[in-house]
């Protein structure tokens, strides 16, 4: 028995428009958004008497998905620290190929976001970078690098 695929990832957010409007940026396509209640979704998530609103968004050509809620009833709770640094235990981020690292970090910084330290290098493979958009949401960009590429930009 194997894993068949990672369907998604959730993310729990207040302002459910900037959170869509930062994955829209980063080149996610919103694949629906609509309310979610009932019992059946009270069983699964273990809260009762739960108003949320859902957005799907999805990566282009993929199969991964990230799933943001935002609930009316019961109200979210707010993690201790708000900013978590990166060695707090539990999900920390979500990783994203994207082509041009900078000019995705470029946008982004446009809607508010920061890059948690700075773009970097892996050897000659990659650039990297984390960046903490709404809500401190952290995203992981990952720029490959080919070889011409890799040579020009040491």
């Amino acid at each position: 028995m194997a894993v068949q695929r990672m369907d998604n990832v959730l993310i729990v957010v207040e302002d459910l428009d900037a959170v869509i409007t930062f994955f829209e940026e980063i080149g996610l396509e919103l694949e629906g958004r609509f309310p979610l209640n009932g019992t059946w979704a009270e069983r699964v998530i273990g809260l009762r008497d739960v108003r949320q609103e859902v957005a799907m968004l999805r990566v282009p050509g993929g199969h991964g998905r990230v799933e943001l809620a935002r609930f009316d009833r019961p109200r979210a709770v707010r993690p201790e620290p708000y900013e978590a640094p990166s060695n707090t235990l539990g999900l920390r981020r979500v990783m994203f190929a994207v082509d041009d690292i900078r000019d995705t970090v470029a946008r982004l910084r446009g809607l508010g976001a920061e890059v948690v330290d700075e773009i970097v290098r892996f050897e000659n493979a990659y650039l990297l970078a984390y960046v903490r958009g709404p809500e401190n949401i952290v995203v992981g960009l990952a720029e490959e690098l080919n070889s011409a590429s890799a040579q020009g930009d040491q």
